[in-house]
């Protein structure tokens, strides 16, 4: 056997620096710990020699790098590659055999654990409960009492597996052989024909070859000593409690204290004895209800009582033991909405409890109901309250006594434990444990009658109730109970308590040692001589070992013998192991130096309890045994444990009922063993040692973390400056497919924007190097906002379920998603393109169609085709029908506010015509910029202008209220347009040259401006013919959603044609109505307001859609009222219809509204149909008869206006669901409903008549297959004929509008509309019997963000996002130098804004594989919108660059 050289001396930060450079956390990881002190031992200073190195220059090497990854080189065998190494370097598995029985002669009591750093820490602390640990199944499974004087090096420890598959099975290199080929992409089939972009695949984490592997041996299970033959042992609790209160009755039991420290009452045996039998009576015979008691033997009641009446809860207790009732003590629930509060209630209800115990003060306390009876609190069952000290309380007869049995296997009483994710388990534990866990602790601790104890811990469960209520009883013994309350004012009170009473024993958490290190100048004069032992119940904290030696250094000169402190062995020296924090990420345990940061120094937790069985098993699958150098769940057989969990069979099969098993597969031991969900493993001299709970655990791309550890780093980080009473929460949550660790810490009142950033960015710094591993979220809360555990520590899985639902309002947040997310897809790579051939034949091969469709065939033309010209038709109407009205213009009001006939209409433009030529002078061809509100003004003036000879541009007017940004629009118009005259009121003539309008534009440049509102009544000589139907009719000038201002030219001929398309598709004729809410000012809007009506003939009602904003319900008012059967809008009219009128259904109907004669409503849109909206719209107003088939939408673009429009006849509009990951790929993948990354997509109405549409390839100009996503290509003769700019782009668009494919038919000229669609057959017939095509508008070509090598629609991820918090209102993104910003407005109070960073940044990785840049949270109203509803997301983006967005917060992701 070889010696392994030891350091001298195991240092503690905490011995060196002053003890104020700290602060403990307030709590620990796992919810129900309060913690204490930060972990030691890694953050070690550097060179022994150092005298006071402090945090500082910890910090300082931590930030450089100096030491993180000097080991990196050494390998697994190799303890840490300290200098000395080399004695150790035989191979690690001797060392595993020499684990358990090496001596090494006087080297002082230091373990040490080795490592090789290359990657973050696993260790998670568990439920350290009892002395120095315990858990909540297991009650106490390990004590460190005896002194024990070996030491030993310790071996090395193996891994898990990748996969929790055991190594030397055969599975595992079948299933890594598996993973390998699902890794190899597969070839696609038609290689010469066409080239398939494969789905995105997440990376999956390959373990690391070199990663620390187990080389021990099994490991044997550990048996503690015998329990030892008590003579006189009474046959149960109870009989104990007899005993005591019959011959020892004046013997102190219990003594309470109030918040200065005073004794309020002392309890004696006898006193506890009558006063529980008094309970016990009363409760079984004076509570009944209908005559029937209440309450039977082996029913559970709550026990509800505060933390600082230990009396009234030790008699409600053994009362109820008494009685052979089941007690379940709880927390005192404060408000409705306690943090989980929900969950006791769910486990009151699952265990039938019906009645509470409570004090009456408690009881005055609770929140009352209107009745005042206490109100039923959030899922909780009702319960009746029972007041224990009052005068409900009657003594038993005289011949009544309670039964007192002997110990069986019945319930004795239930425990409650919380799990990670918050859920709530009651711990079963029956009368024959109960007895036998007290007589374990008697021995383990060496009890003896009439000792006095210190208790520090709640008694209402685990240590505290153990010690404090249960074994005191059975050896007579005199409990000084601290409450929580005292402790926070004088947190010395327990020391001063411990000498005033000359306490024995007292049982504390690491926090309270700190405490007292903090106040304990003041006090000259305590001694704490009197201890024999000092129980510290999360011994296995991370920071726990540090408190215990700094205790230790301030208190030996008050008295304090080092060998009392319990976790600790002999000779004032915890035994420690240094072990490597990388090591034990892999589950390894490998011996380190301590002058490394990246350890972590463990001290033993104790030997095993008396009677018990002990061995550590692999976390995930089946239960096998660990090697001897392996981190795995501690797992312990003994009478004393629980026995199950309440009411949850299967759970407790897991837990309660384990089997052990060899790596052969056989059982190690006929008992059952309980799991205890603490991480260790069995050190030298058969110690435990505990490095983390499961609670606690994160499993981060295959490697484990302990959240108690990460506190411990971050609280590290100069804590007393920063973090409020170093509360840090820690925990993991799921963000594509992996674990992603989150910190979330409160700060002080004072703390500074600048102090928070330097500490989070230092804490994020200290965690990388220290454990390796990314933090996804760190954020920081107000002080005291973090939901309390009931003793003041951090309710975690309250905290994590805030944090996902975006409800724990932080003040600062940092985001690191670029460093921490590492398995995303790998970027796609754009393969070379197929040659044109290739790719006719493989669709051919594939049987896809060529992408292309038409409308009805226009050739057989109708009886007014003579007419070409609009001027021409507007006459011969004037002539025919005279007095046939056209327009009916409605107010707010809803009533008629101006109306034209046929012949009003002609004459009024007749009178505009004289005034262009009599008083503009205008020639003919010039153009004329119409300004004017939408109304028959604006059609009148506009067929002036062709009888004049003139071209008219429409353009809407400047905002009275808003001039500075609506009037440079307009001038921009008037200017690229070349109009030489404005037509326009007698108002807005003022508005163009007022005072206000100087601040915006120069008006001194305006051209001649006319108002038309008092014209002569006089007579054009003639009317203008156009020499050929291909001249400019009118020029279309509109916004597009990408900011750029384009107009297109519109010829006669074009408009003509246009017409007669949509008077086909929607069958109008004279006798028809339409009602028309848009915006008369471009594109199709336009074409209905302006030429349609007197086109077919058709009467229209003209609702303006500002009249909406004083009257929502205008619109639908009109259609009702005047029985319209086609309507057109506009999605911003659908939405205020939605938002505004979804409540009042109900008022409309009494209104006499109904919807029931509309058969088409048509959304006018340049965009893919907003489907989400379309059928709010349709659900929301189907109570007013609106046919769910009725809403269907349009489509046009610059190129033309109308590709699209539902119409009367044909088939309803179609939905499909594709995959949006194909999409990326420009591919369409249809899928069923509700599949994951399923996108519906609604067809934009159907192909006008005339209209011809193909899809192609964007870039190649190659006609694409059905299954491809390509740009929407149309051929119609109602195509604009060009843009018409001034800046001389024209040559830039000049295929725009008349382009060719590159191979196929080649001779047809196309307009591209620069969007992406596909086309589909459905299995629907038109009208023309033929199977009809739907098209499909997915979004603008210009707008797409490209971005990992995909094409993204913005839509996509904004619905995502929108989706995420209730109080995003709307959003934008765009793309900043290859960033990807998310613009997003709030809905709500500021202090939510940034609950909204980490959600929408979690969002968008999960659906769209996408790591979001920038957030930016701005004010409802911010992202700008055009009058089509549409967002225009490249003004924003300019906003944004420019800083002129006002933003509530930036978040910019690391």
């Amino acid at each position: 056997e070889r010696k392994m050289p030891m350091p001298s001396k195991r240092r503690s930060v905490l011995v060196q620096s002053s003890v104020e450079a700290c602060t403990p956390p307030d709590t620990s990881s796992a919810s129900e710990d309060e913690g204490s002190l930060r972990r030691q031992g890694r953050l070690a200073a550097s060179a022994p020699h150092q005298a006071h190195p402090g945090v500082e220059h910890w910090f300082n090497r931590v930030i450089q790098g100096s030491s993180t990854s000097s080991s990196a080189s050494s390998t697994s065998s190799h303890p840490g590659g300290r200098p000395h190494a080399a004695a150790a370097a035989s191979a690690a598995a001797m060392l595993a055999d020499l684990m358990a029985h090496t001596q090494l002669g006087s080297s002082p009591k230091t373990l040490l654990l080795g490592n090789t750093v290359e990657s973050a820490l696993w260790t998670s602390v568990l439920h350290l409960s009892l002395t120095s640990i315990g858990c909540r199944n297991v009650l106490a499974p390990c004590l460190s009492y005896s002194p024990i004087s070996a030491n030993c090096p310790l071996p090395t420890l193996p891994p898990y597996p990748s996969a929790g598959v055991p190594v030397n099975s055969r599975v595992s290199s079948k299933i890594q052989q598996l993973l390998n080929t699902l890794k190899r992409p597969k070839r696609p089939p038609l290689r010469e024909f066409f080239l398939d972009d494969f789905e995105e695949l997440l990376d999956v984490q390959q373990p690391d070859p070199n990663q620390p592997k187990p080389e021990g041996v099994q490991m044997r299970p550990l048996e503690g000593e015998p329990l030892g033959v008590v003579t006189n042992w009474p046959p149960s609790l109870l009989a104990a409690l007899q005993r005591w209160g019959t011959t020892q009755p004046k013997s102190p039991c219990l003594t309470a204290l109030d918040n200065a420290g005073k004794v309020i009452y002392t309890l004696t045996y006898g006193k506890l004895w009558t006063r529980s039998q008094k309970l016990a009576y009363t409760l079984l015979n004076k509570l009944s209800s209908r005559n029937e008691p209440l309450l039977r033997p082996g029913d559970r009641v709550a026990l509800v009582f505060p933390n600082n009446d230990p009396v009234m809860f030790m008699v409600a207790f053994y009362g109820c033991l008494l009685a052979e009732l089941v007690p379940v003590p709880i927390e005192v629930p404060l408000t409705r909405k306690d943090a989980g509060s929900q969950q006791i209630g769910f486990l009151l209800g699952s265990c039938g409890v019906t009645l509470a115990l409570t004090t009456d003060a408690c009881q005055k306390g609770l929140p009352k109901a209107q009745t005042g009876e206490v109100v039923t609190f959030k899922g909780w069952p009702r319960l009746l309250w029972f007041v224990t000290d009052g005068k409900h309380v009657v003594k038993p007869p005289k011949e009544w006594h309670p039964p007192l049995r002997d110990a069986t296997n019945e319930t004795a009483y239930i425990e409650y434990k919380t799990s990670k994710e918050g859920s709530t388990m009651g711990i079963t534990v029956s009368h024959e444990a109960m007895l036998a866990h007290c007589h374990a602790l008697t021995q383990a601790c060496g009890y003896t009658e009439g000792e006095t104890i210190t208790n520090v811990l709640d008694f209402k469960r685990d240590a505290g109730l153990w010690h404090g209520v249960l074994t005191s009883i059975m050896n007579r013994m005199h409990v000084i109970s601290i409450p929580y309350s005292l402790m926070k004012v004088n947190p010395l009170s327990w020391i001063q308590k411990v000498h005033t009473f000359k306490a024995r024993v007292a049982v504390v958490k690491s926090r309270d040692m700190h405490w007292s290190l903090l106040a304990q100048r003041d006090q000259r004069d305590i001694s704490l001589s009197s201890l024999r032992m000092l129980i510290v119940a999360d011994g296995a904290n991370p920071w726990s070992i540090s408190s215990c030696d700094a205790f230790l250094n301030v208190f030996q000169s008050r008295g304090l013998r080092p060998e009392v402190i319990c976790p600790s062995a002999t000779d004032g020296r915890s035994r420690g192991a240094v072990l490597s924090m990388s090591g034990l990420s892999h589950g390894v345990i490998r011996v380190d130096t301590e002058e490394k940061l990246s350890v972590l120094t463990v001290q033993d937790v104790g030997q095993v309890m008396p009677g018990a069985l002990v061995c550590v098993v692999r976390v995930e699958g089946t239960p096998y045994l660990c090697h001897t150098d392996e981190v795995g769940e501690i797992c312990v057989s003994s009478g004393s444990t629980g026995i199950s969990y309440f009411g949850l069979p299967g759970m407790t099969k897991n837990v309660f009922e384990t089997i052990p098993v060899t790596v052969l597969g056989a059982p190690i031991s006929d008992r059952p063993f309980t799991r205890t969900s603490l991480l260790g493993f069995i050190g030298p001299d058969n110690l435990v040692f505990v490095v983390g709970k499961l609670d606690g655990l994160m499993v981060v791309s295959g490697r484990r973390h302990n959240a108690d550890d990460v506190v411990a780093t971050a609280l590290a980080v100069e804590p007393m400056k920063f973090v409020y009473r170093g509360r840090i929460a820690v925990f993991s949550v799921s963000v594509l497919h992996d674990e992603r660790i989150v910190v979330v810490a409160e700060q002080r009142p004072d703390a500074s924007e600048e102090d928070s950033f330097q500490w989070m960015s230092r804490v994020l710094q200290a965690i990388d190097s220290i454990h390796q591993v990314g933090v996804y979220c760190l954020a920081l809360v107000p002080a005291n906002t973090l939901p309390k555990a009931p003793l003041g520590g951090i309710h975690i899985s309250e905290t994590k379920q805030r944090f996902l639902e975006g409800a724990l309002h932080p003040c600062n947040v940092l985001m690191c998603p670029h460093t921490c997310v590492t398995n995303l897809p790998k970027p796609r790579q754009k393969q070379p393109e197929v040659g044109p051939a290739s790719m006719i034949v493989g669709n051919l091969v594939a049987g896809k169609r060529i992408a292309q469709a038409c409308g009805r065939d226009v050739t057989q033309l109708e009886d007014n085709d003579q007419f070409l010209y609009m001027q021409d038709v507007l006459q011969w109407r004037a002539q025919a029908t005279p007095d046939h009205t056209l327009f009916l213009l409605l107010n707010a009001k809803g009533t008629v506010a101006s109306s034209a006939s046929c012949l009003q209409l002609h004459k009024r433009a007749e009178r505009v015509a004289v005034a262009l030529m009599e008083k503009g002078r205008l020639n003919t061809g010039d153009h004329v910029a119409l300004v004017y509100p939408p109304g028959i003004d604006l059609i009148a003036t506009f067929y002036g202008c062709l009888y004049a000879g003139c071209v008219p541009v429409t353009v809407r007017p400047p905002h009275p209220q808003n001039l500075a940004t609506t009037l440079p629009t307009v001038k921009m118009i008037v200017e690229v347009s070349k109009s030489v005259c404005i037509l326009t009121t007698q108002a807005i003539m003022k508005l163009l040259k007022s005072k206000e309008a100087m601040a915006a534009v120069d008006v001194k440049t305006w051209p001649t401006v006319l108002d038309t509102d008092d014209l002569p009544r006089k007579k054009p000589p003639q009317i203008y013919k156009p020499p050929t139907p291909e001249m400019l009719a009118y020029l279309d000038f509109s916004v597009s959603t990408t900011g750029i201002l384009a107009g297109v030219k519109m010829s006669h001929a074009a408009t003509s044609a246009l017409c007669r398309s949509i008077k086909l598709q929607c069958e109008l004729y004279p006798s028809r109505q339409i009602a028309i809410c848009l915006d008369p000012y471009c594109g199709l809007g336009f074409a209905l307001w302006c030429l349609c009506s007197v086109y077919s003939g058709h009467q229209s009602i003209l609702v303006p859609p500002l009249e909406l904003e004083s009257n929502v319900s205008l619109w639908l008012g009109a259609v009702s009222h005047y029985k319209v059967r086609v309507t057109f809008c506009s999605y911003s009219v659908m939405e205020m219809c939605t938002k505004g009128l979804g409540s009042q259904t109900e008022a409309l109907r009494m209104r006499n509204i109904s919807l029931s004669c509309v058969r088409t409503c048509m959304v006018v849109a340049e965009e893919r149909p907003r489907i989400a909206l379309t059928q709010s719209f349709s659900k929301i107003f189907k109570d007013l008869g609106l046919s769910p088939r009725a809403v269907s939408t349009t489509f046009g673009c610059r190129v033309n206006v109308a590709i699209c429009l539902q119409g009367t006849a044909g088939p309803d509009p179609t939905t499909v669901y594709v995959d949006m990951r194909a999409l990326r790929h420009d591919r369409v993948r249809l899928v069923e409903r509700g599949s994951p990354h399923s996108l519906p997509l609604m067809e934009s109405g159907k192909i006008l008549p005339g209209v011809k549409v193909i899809i192609a390839n964007p870039e190649t100009k190659g006609p694409l297959g059905d299954s491809h996503l390509g740009e929407i290509w149309v051929s119609s003769p109602h195509n604009a004929t060009g843009y018409y700019t001034v800046y001389g782009e024209e040559a830039l668009h000049a295929d725009h509008f008349n382009t060719k494919l590159s191979f196929g038919d080649t001779q047809t000229v196309w307009a591209r509309t620069g969007y992406l669609g596909f086309l589909r057959r459905t299995e629907l017939t038109d009208a023309s019997g033929e199977r009809h095509d739907a098209l499909y508008v997915v979004g603008s070509l210009d707008e797409t963000l490209e971005l990992r090598g995909m094409r993204y629609h913005p839509i996509d991820i904004e619905t995502s996002v929108i989706r995420s918090h209730k109080s995003i209102a709307e959003c934008a993104v765009f793309t900043w130098t290859n960033l990807l910003v998310v613009v997003v407005e709030l809905e709500g109070s500021e202090q939510e804004a940034l609950d909204l960073v980490p959600l929408v940044t979690s969002v968008v990785l999960e659906e769209h594989y996408l790591i979001v840049g920038v957030v930016v949270v701005v004010d409802p109203g911010v992202i700008p919108i055009n009058s089509r509803g549409e967002k225009q997301r490249m003004h924003l983006r300019d906003g944004f660059l420019a800083d002129q967005l006002d933003p509530i917060y930036v978040a910019y992701n690391m």
